[in-house]
């Protein structure tokens, strides 16, 4: 098994990425999908962007054409399975108007699985994510 610091460690190696979201269970992303009518628009595609170097997680909504839910959080990967976060800021960015949110919160989800093109992970909470590789980590600002 090999050390958290461990650059074979696969949470440090395969979990950097554009993850696009394939399923969850996360309350809080399934209440935006349902009531994005809210904002007045529709939900696009949801992707979580982590950049291990960096040490940042982003989660992304994304109300196209050009409208976004972005959470901003700090990164720590604190073992093979285990990566702590805490957030650091939100911000909806809908066609006409930005409103900023303040951070509130932080917590870990251990990878359950990690393969080439999937991953699955269980959170702080006990909800389930299941992701696929969607290319390199990148900005949705």
């Amino acid at each position: 098994m090999s050390s958290p610091a461990s650059p074979s460690c696969p949470c440090r190696t395969g979990l950097s990425a554009t993850w696009r979201l394939l399923w969850t269970t996360e309350k809080e992303t399934l209440f935006i999908l349902k009531n994005a009518g809210w904002f007045g628009t529709e939900a696009g595609e949801v992707f979580q962007v982590i950049d291990v170097e960096s040490e940042s997680l982003n989660n992304v909504i994304t109300f196209p054409p050009d409208g976004a839910f972005v959470v901003d959080s700090s990164l720590d990967v604190a073992g093979d399975q285990r990566t702590t976060f805490k957030f650091r800021g939100a911000q909806l960015k809908l066609s006409k108007r930005s409103i900023s949110l303040p951070p509130f919160g932080q917590g870990w989800f251990d990878t359950i699985y990690l393969g080439r093109t999937l991953r699955v992970a269980k959170d702080i909470r006990g909800d389930t994510l299941v992701v696929e590789r969607d290319g390199p980590p990148r900005s949705f600002s």
